[in-house]
C-alpha cells in the first residue's frame, strides 16, 4: 500500500523500516525530552500521515528501549485513525523506578504499524449466543 506522509520537520529523516521484513516503521523524536521516573510526555515526531480508509496506524513501543530503560507507551498501542491528519505524537512514560530517561532529537522512540481494519455493524440483541468460555474472564482459564 502507499502511505502519503508530510514531513513537518524538514531536518529529520522520514520513518523507515530497519529491515525489509520489519512490520514497524521507526518513529523519531522531533524534540528532546527528559522523563523523570514515572514521568510522561507527548513526544512529537515531525510527521503527519494520510492513512487510507480501511486501514489504521498502531504505534507500538520499541522492545529494546522498553527492556533497557523502561520506556513504555501510556496508551499502547496508540491508534491513528484514517481521518487524522495532524502530527503524530507518541505518549511515552518512564517505568524505571529510579533513573530518568533522556530522549534526544532523532532518537527512535516507537514503531508505526499500518494494518487493515474492519468496521462493525452493530446489531442489538436481548441475548448473546452461548460460547465455551461464556462470561469467564480475568484468569478464568487458570495460571
Amino acid at each position: 500500500m502507499k502511505l502519503h506522509i508530510k514531513r513537518l520537520d524538514k531536518d529529520l529523516p522520514l520513518p523507515a523500516y530497519a529491515r525489509p521484513s520489519d512490520a514497524g516503521l521507526d518513529l523519531l523524536a522531533a524534540e528532546p525530552v527528559t522523563l523523570v521516573p514515572g514521568g510522561r510526555a507527548a513526544v512529537p515526531t515531525g510527521i503527519a500521515v494520510a492513512i487510507p480508509d480501511g486501514y489504521a496506524g498502531f504505534v507500538h513501543a520499541r522492545s529494546g528501549r522498553a527492556i533497557r530503560e523502561g520506556l513504555a507507551l501510556v496508551n499502547a498501542p496508540g491508534l491513528i485513525d484514517a481521518g487524522y491528519r495532524g502530527e503524530i505524537k507518541v505518549i511515552v512514560v518512564n517505568l524505571d523506578p529510579a533513573e530518568p530517561i533522556k530522549i534526544e532529537r532523532g532518537d527512535k522512540i516507537a514503531q508505526l504499524v499500518i494494518q487493515p481494519v474492519v468496521t462493525a455493524d452493530l446489531i442489538e440483541v436481548d441475548l448473546l449466543e452461548d460460547s465455551e468460555r461464556g462470561d469467564g474472564g480475568f484468569g478464568s482459564t487458570g495460571r
